[in-house]
């Protein structure tokens, strides 16, 4: 009986091969190939290239203000699956745009789209862990998400990527197929999904009123957050942290091709990280029945802010060879070798942060208002991201250095860490209180 317990309800499966279907655009679009082929075809230290950091912001900021209303409109009978399947469709469409355009502008603004279509299909995603399984599978689930987007969405389609790359010589033409493949799988293996899985919790309310209501909800739940101490400490502390971890997976390959790292070591190094993460999403989801999701979430934290020394020592190396009495090829060859550690070190953590804070709000709110409050955890996030790629590029800027847009996000773990501690006794009392419901 116990072993039967463990296994999952095809709903859960087909729930979590969503992570499968769409984790090849993060890896891909906003953390490895992408980058890179968009600076080629926009040139180095041009107006097209200092911009994309601020398109990253533009696309997050569109998805975070529409993400309160949106996810209240989803939480009414029938409007979850149907606003997930809008976006998803959305991100696919203009994901194969990138890959066919010539023109920088026109990449920049397909780009923004997918990623619009991204997020939002993300979001949606995850307010339908409520209806798939139970609070006390959550972060199995969750974690298991994470992990098979890992090995399967991103590590398998990566590597094909990285052969046909390599096999054409890097080409233009050979990224722009590892750009296309992205919305072929992301279609393909969405139908599970589309089969299997649907709104269980909802708000019942006449369609000729739903605009009326789903704004009289949003500012219900937005109340509600606020006098909800739990709640409303994690998510400012989730809007600093996820910040970070967001801004260094989209700028990575950016940041080490500005430091003049190959383009081949460092896609290589990114398979590490799907590599390691795998296995450590499921371990910090069998670790969270041991000692706590939160826990696990502030460890998190702290690796992020370490890991992000990491990068600042790797971009240090390069810009102030000079001083450290290094020529720039040593230089560059340390800056490799640290790029394979930073790579390793956010495999261990980045599927268990990023799942974990998915359940363990979702363990935190009502489930026929997921759609609501998942929709806050995503402006909490999204307007978070705004920060992060800007405050880079604003102290690359500043300084002509990278190493110092890098360091700057270490700022974005500190507060969130901060955040986590001030907050922890009104997240026990939330524990109890799940614990005793």
């Amino acid at each position: 009986m116990a072993k039967k317990e463990k296994r999952f309800t095809k709903p859960e499966w087909s729930w979590i091969f969503y992570d499968w279907a769409n984790s090849i655009y993060a890896t891909n679009i906003m953390a490895a190939i992408f980058p890179i082929l968009y600076s080629q075809v926009a040139g180095k230290g041009t107006v097209g290239d200092h911009v994309y950091g601020y398109a990253v912001s533009f696309a997050n900021l569109l998805v975070a203000v529409l993400a309160p209303y949106l996810g209240a409109i989803a939480d009414f009978r029938g409007m979850k699956k149907k606003l997930w399947f809008a976006f998803m469709i959305t991100g696919v469409v203009f994901t194969a745009v990138m890959g066919i355009v010539g023109s920088w502008k026109l990449m920049l603004i397909g780009f923004i789209l997918s990623r619009i279509g991204f997020s939002g299909s993300c979001m949606f995603y995850d307010s339908f862990l409520t209806d798939v399984t139970k609070p006390e599978r959550m972060d199995e689930v969750s974690t298991w998400g994470f992990a098979m987007g890992y090995i399967g969405g991103s590590t398998i389609p990566f590597l094909i990527s990285i052969a046909i790359m390599i096999l054409m010589n890097m080409s233009e033409l050979s990224m722009r197929i590892a750009v296309l493949i992205v919305p072929v799988w992301w279609l393909v293996f969405s139908i599970p999904f589309m089969k299997n899985v649907h709104q269980v919790a909802y708000v019942d309310t006449p369609p000729s009123s739903l605009g009326k209501a789903a704004w009289k909800n949003t500012i219900g739940t937005f109340r509600s957050i606020l006098k909800t101490k739990a709640i409303f400490f994690f998510l400012l502390a989730y809007f600093f942290y996820i910040d970070g971890v967001d801004t260094i997976i989209s700028m990575a390959t950016k940041y080490g091709d500005t430091l003049g790292l190959g383009s081949i070591g460092m896609i290589l190094a990114l398979v590490v990280t799907q590599v390691v993460a795998m296995p450590c999403s499921i371990l910090f989801g069998r670790l969270a029945k041991k000692v706590g999701a939160l826990k696990l979430i502030t460890f998190s934290v702290l690796m992020y802010a370490f890991i992000t020394i990491v990068g600042f020592s790797m971009g240090y190396i390069v810009d102030f060879n000079d001083r450290l009495g290094l020529t720039q090829e040593r230089a560059i060859a340390i800056s490799q070798v640290l790029f394979w550690v930073l790579a390793t070190l956010v495999g261990t953590v980045q599927g268990g942060i990023q799942a974990l804070s998915r359940s363990y709000f979702g363990q935190l709110i009502p489930p026929e208002r997921s759609g609501e409050y998942f929709g806050f955890m995503d402006i909490f996030g999204k307007f978070a991201c705004v920060i992060g790629p800007a405050l880079y590029e604003l102290f690359y800027g500043l300084t002509g250095k990278a190493c110092f847009g890098i360091l700057s996000i270490i700022l974005l773990f500190i507060l969130g860490f901060l955040f986590l501690t001030v907050g922890r006794k009104h997240f026990k009392v939330a524990e109890h209180a799940a614990i005793d419901g």
